[in-house]
């Protein structure tokens, strides 16, 4: 049995693996070491003890960041089955003294930075370099691999003659009681010691330099540890260190190995982290691929498998499966059966996913993405006490979400609010003050219960880097209010395009940012009044428009802005014609969205109850009737101001079937009037229908289409396709039934008695009132309402 006597006792561990954890533990518990040393950035010793209260629950991370520059930051993420997270506990439950002993983060966050600037030196330097020949490249790809880090658990694991690394650390230290090799607590951190001296002997530290300026830090952190309190020092680290710690250098070769090193002035606070982060390989990830699994195995270290089972019933069962005891009685017999076929001391996530699957999910892997979305990876936030040190902006927002009632978690969820409420209307504001921050907790969405303006669909999800956002946003103030709107007043500024200015000012109002909109709108107005660019004032107008419309829900004075859509659409009615004039197909198409755009706007800016001059309507119109009638704007464009004048009712079917049949006539060009067609019924604005209702235009189409020459159908079939493939498909077979059966045929006695759909002069009271029975049923109408609804339906 090994004992702890003199000397530094190194405890190896894997990041974030239970069986580590419960071997430190066992190890500490034996050792009761004077002080514990901990793989972490030393500048976060003041915050450990935070661990140690009560509303500190893990996951959680270290967060640092460079004071000046927020953005740049690094995490350590610990869960409450990571070693350095036990072995910080069990310091704090008895007394002990835990530090930090890796490199400080003003060195880490500085170095980082560094090597950004030297790869993108190097891109540089490569792109004008250019390629060099194929000896030179194999030189740099030989340079590349040696450069690549190995894996130390997938070196072991394929010596042991396993292909998965988690699947033999499952079998040789998860699977072993924690403490691993009988009951000597200190044998599995021995053999991982020599194992990893073995692979550092024979692939020395991967060819990252860092590790060796890390290690050299970490020497030095432990002899002045022992200096202070003696021999009895345990140090919990990554086993891949534990050789290099072990190994004597000279105290002066290691200190030359930190001397100009580069610093940034960075702060330290813990943040709530989820599970679902430690999955992730890349970015702010752990790289485990199944943290909830990792969390149960150590939670429940006797009977694991029965208890796993246990609750992937349970979720079955809250999901409306049929899933008995009988279930979970056979899925446990067969994960036994697979672990003893496969060799393995006891099921692993491998096996126990084959049994879940076959007998709970009945082979579907469907309900098993669900088992692993919501046990194997989790959806676990972690807690950080109020007492940990965070940027003024971050406890603004913390309060905010608790007076709103509006809890940060880690599974996506949708918010309906409704914005007549106090409540749902601050929270909406918050959310998009937030948006505004580059805060994105919240998306919005399309709603599925109302079309109305005072509801707006959420869909919300906290993500532990919105911490890294918060820090950053801090620079525009002290609250969320006053950061979004100093963030609004800067992006008014620096905007360059018209519709930006106008996008912001209708952001601000969601937000309700009324200090900011002053600074926006007199930007706005000086863009507008320089930019001539009618295509510019058409896209900046319907955001502006639709502004106007938040201040009934939201309480929002807008009466700022009515003078300014007011002018831009004045605007746009002036130098619109001439834009429109000699100008390509693609243009065309463009200025036909913004008239589109235009038209909408307008609607809104013009309706009763407005505020806005009188008579804009009617402007508009005035001009839809010149785009209409001159002969050097577009065809597409003529033929949607048409369909617009005619939709409005300032145009009869009469004058548009007599302006149709002009444009269709012999001596227009068939690509202006194919051009024309898809103006007037094309663009998804119900032009189908239009032709269907009406005979006439059908009819017009149909003799102009069947007498295009030859030569020029070719030309003008891939447009009319386009436009007449948006169409639904019952539109496109009622118009081609229409077609078939020729003009006039529609309301014909023959007609109807061939049973072919189609449309009588006059209402059929009989055939009507053949649908109330079924009405009646589907409302859940009572008999006595039948001869009431009746006449309702008529």
């Amino acid at each position: 049995m090994t004992t702890f006597t003199a000397g530094p006792l190194l405890l190896g561990v894997r990041h974030h693996g239970p069986g580590s954890a419960r071997a430190v533990r066992a190890a500490l518990e034996a050792a009761t070491p004077e002080v514990v040393l901990i793989e972490g950035p030393p500048e976060a010793d003041a915050l450990i003890p935070l661990a140690a209260e009560k509303d500190m629950r893990p996951p959680v991370a270290l967060l640092a960041h460079v004071v000046d520059e927020p953005g740049r930051s690094a995490f350590w993420p610990l869960a409450e089955f990571s070693p350095e997270w036990v072995a910080i506990r069990w310091a704090l439950e008895h007394g002990v003294p835990a530090r930090f002993i890796d490199l400080p983060a003003t060195h880490t966050l500085a170095w980082g930075n560094e090597e950004e600037k030297r790869t993108a030196e190097e891109e540089k330097g490569q792109e004008e370099k250019g390629e060099r020949g194929e000896e030179e490249a194999g030189a740099s790809d030989r340079s590349v691999d040696a450069d690549v880090r190995i894996d130390p658990l997938a070196v072991l694991a394929e010596t042991a003659g396993y292909d998965d690394p988690e699947r033999w650390w499952e079998d040789v230290v998860e699977h072993r009681g924690g403490a691993g090799i009988g009951a000597d607590p200190f044998a599995p951190f021995t053999a991982l010691e020599e194992a990893m001296g073995a692979l550092r002997e024979a692939y020395g530290v991967g060819g990252h330099d860092r590790d060796l300026v890390r290690e050299a830090y970490m020497r030095l952190q432990m002899r002045a540890a022992q200096r202070e309190f003696g021999d009895e020092v345990a140090v919990v680290c990554g086993a891949w260190h534990v050789p290099a710690l072990r190994q004597k250098t000279a105290v002066a070769a290691d200190r030359a190995l930190l001397k100009g090193l580069p610093k940034a002035k960075a702060d330290m606070t813990w943040v709530p982290w989820t599970h679902r982060r430690l999955s992730r390989v890349s970015g702010y990830g752990a790289g485990i691929d199944s943290p909830g699994w990792y969390g149960h195995l150590f939670a429940v270290p006797d009977r694991p498998v029965e208890r796993w089972m246990t609750k992937v019933a349970r979720l079955l069962r809250d999901e409306d499966r049929m899933v008995s005891s009988a279930h979970v009685i056979e899925a446990v017999r067969l994960a036994d059966t697979l672990a003893a076929m496969r060799g393995r001391p006891l099921p692993g996530l491998t096996e126990t996913t084959d049994a879940v699957r076959a007998v709970m999910c009945e082979g579907s892997d469907v309900p098993l993405g669900l088992v692993h979305d919501r046990l194997v990876v989790g959806e676990v936030l972690g807690e950080v006490p109020q007492s940990a040190p965070a940027v003024p902006l971050q406890r603004d927002l913390a309060r905010a979400q608790k007076r709103l009632r509006l809890k940060p978690e880690p599974m996506e969820r949708e918010l309906e609010l409704d914005l007549r409420g106090e409540t749902d209307a601050g929270r909406s504001r918050l959310l998009h003050r937030l948006r505004l921050l580059g805060i994105a907790w919240g998306e919005p969405t399309a709603s599925r219960g109302s079309t109305g303006t005072f509801r707006e669909t959420w869909r919300l999800r906290w993500e532990p880097e919105l911490s890294v956002r918060v820090a950053e946003a801090g620079v525009w103030g002290t609250t969320v209010l006053s950061a979004a709107t100093g963030k609004a007043e800067a992006d008014a500024v620096a905007a360059h395009a018209l519709a930006d200015v106008t996008a912001l000012a209708e952001r601000c109002l969601l937000a309700g940012l009324p200090d900011a909109l002053p600074v926006v709108m007199r930007v706005l107005a000086d863009r507008a009044a320089l930019d001539a660019d009618v295509g510019h004032l058409a896209q900046a107008l319907p955001a502006l428009v639709r502004s106007l419309r938040y201040g009934d829900v939201r309480g929002t004075a807008t009466h700022a802005l009515t003078d300014v859509a007011v002018g831009l659409a004045e605007r746009i009615f002036v130098g619109l014609p001439p834009a429109c004039a000699a100008i390509d197909v693609e243009a065309a198409e463009h200025m036909r969205r913004h008239v589109d755009a235009v038209h909408g706007a307008v609607g809104l800016l013009g309706e009763p109850g407005a505020a806005a001059s009188g008579g804009i309507r009617e402007r508009w119109h005035c001009v839809l009737r010149v785009l209409a009638g001159r002969d050097t704007v577009p065809g597409v464009i003529r033929g949607r101001a048409v369909r617009l004048l005619l939709d409005d009712g300032e145009l009869g079917q009469d004058e548009a079937a007599r302006l149709m049949g002009l444009v269709l006539s012999p001596g227009t060009e068939p690509g202006d009037a194919a051009a024309w067609i898809e103006g007037f019924v094309g663009g998804g604005s119900g032009g189908g229908m239009l032709l269907v209702h009406d005979e006439r235009l059908l009819g017009l189409v149909d003799a102009w289409l069947t007498g295009v020459p030859t030569e020029a159908f070719t030309d003008v079939l891939p447009l009319l396709r386009r436009t007449f493939s948006a169409y639904e498909a019952g539109v496109r077979r009622t118009l081609g039934e229409l077609v078939r059966r020729g003009p006039g045929a529609r309301g014909s006695a023959e007609a109807a008695a061939s049973g072919i759909p189609g449309f009588a002069p006059d209402l059929d009271p009989g055939r009507a009132d053949a649908v109330l029975p079924v009405l009646s049923l589907l409302l859940g109408l009572d008999e006595a309402y039948d001869d009431e609804f009746a006449g309702v339906v008529r």
